[in-house]
Parts: structure tokens; sequence; C-alpha cells
């Protein structure tokens, strides 16, 4: 009887080419998901240093006099609130005028954050789908196991364990890409949710503490 290595190597070499293609797709979503991973990690890194900057700007005395810390998220806030209140008409309400440049500078928010998360539904489809692919490659690579006990007539544990060992490696590989996939998508989709709700939180503060007539500091702060 061969050894049984239980390897990625060995059952890849001993495997039929349908389950050799589960592999390599299972690999390749792999590859795929941790560097999905790997990128989301770095932008909510950064993304979460300028968000408590711009919170300590949403709670100082006087937010919009305060100079902008900077980077992509801060700026592209303070951009649009700028834009909006350029566009406001001149005898407009205060109320509705503050109203105005908060729901711009929350469009800002989404606008930057789904930027942020194109790709992210690759970790979903990934985390989903990889176990049926890994059962696939078990099914076809039973089906063939039963197929050569035919050919040979012979039923023995010996001549059957090592089909169904490779065979139930497809299954393995599979839950190996889905449960990292699945796992990061949650926790990175929460983390997106919440970035985008102390966003908002800060904006409402920057709005509601400063006065229709010292609104246009706003333009100072960026």
């Amino acid at each position: 009887m061969p050894q049984i290595e239980l390897s990625l190597g060995w059952v890849f070499a001993q495997a039929t080419g349908a389950v050799q293609g589960v592999l390599v797709i299972l690999i390749l979503s792999s590859v795929i998901c941790w560097a999905i991973i790997l990128e989301k990690s770095v932008i909510l890194y950064r993304y979460r240093r300028q968000t408590r900057q711009f919170e300590d700007i949403a709670q100082s005395n006087n937010p919009g006099s305060t100079v902008s810390p900077g980077g992509e998220l801060p700026d592209a806030i303070l951009k649009e609130g700028r834009s909006a209140w350029a566009q406001t008409a001149p005898g407009e309400n205060p109320v509705d005028r503050r109203n105005c440049v908060e729901r711009a500078m929350r469009d800002a928010v989404s606008s930057v954050l789904l930027r942020a998360e194109r790709r992210l539904p690759y970790l979903a489809t990934i985390g989903s789908v990889a176990p049926f692919v890994g059962l696939f490659g078990t099914v076809w690579g039973i089906m063939h196991s039963f197929v050569s006990i035919a050919h040979t007539n012979d039923t023995s544990l010996a001549v059957v364990a090592p089909g169904i060992a490779e065979s139930l490696f497809t299954t393995a590989a599979g839950l190996v890409t889905a449960i990292p996939a699945s796992v990061a998508y949650n926790k990175i989709a929460a983390d997106f949710n919440s970035l985008s709700r102390r966003l908002s939180l800060a904006i409402a503060a920057i709005t509601r503490k400063a006065p229709a007539r010292s609104m246009e500091a706003v333009d100072d702060a960026a």
C-alpha cells in the first residue's frame, strides 16, 4: 500500500483532474481572500486614525476654526461641507443651511467608505461558496474511488482508505478557505459601519456647535 501523507502536494499529485481543479480554485480563492483582508486592514487602520482626529475636531469648543488633520476622509468631508455652504441661497434659513451642509458631509463619508469597501463582497462570496466547491471535490473523489474499487474487485480498507482520505481533503481545504473569509467579512463590514456612525456623530456635533454665522469657518478648517 502506498504511503499516505495527506499533504497538499501529495494529495494534488494523487488526485484526478477534477479534484486538482478544485484544489487550484480553492488555493486561488484563499490567496485572493488574504489579499483583500490585508488591503482592508491597512485602509481601516488609516481611517480609524483619521476618524479619531476628526472626532477631536468635533469635540473642540470651536470646531469650525480647528485646522484639518489632513487625510482622505476628513479632506473629503470638509470639501463637501464647503461646497454645500457655497451653493446655499443667501436668504436661506440658518437651520436649513446647517442641514444642507450636514447632508453633504454625510454623503462624502458614504462616498469614501463605498470606495474603500470595493472587493469586500468577494469575501462573502468565497465564504459561502468555498465549502460547496470543496464538497464537490469530495463527491467527485469518492465516486472515482468507487470506480477504482469496481475495477479491482477489492473492497478492503487498505484499498478504499487512500482514495477516501484524499477526497475528504478537498472538504477540509474548502473550510480552511471559507472560515477566514466569513470571519473577516463580518469583522471588516462591522468596522466600516462603526466608522460611518462615528463620523456621522462627529459631523452632527460640528454642525450643531457652529452657529450659522460662523459656519463659514468650515472653509478655513480645510
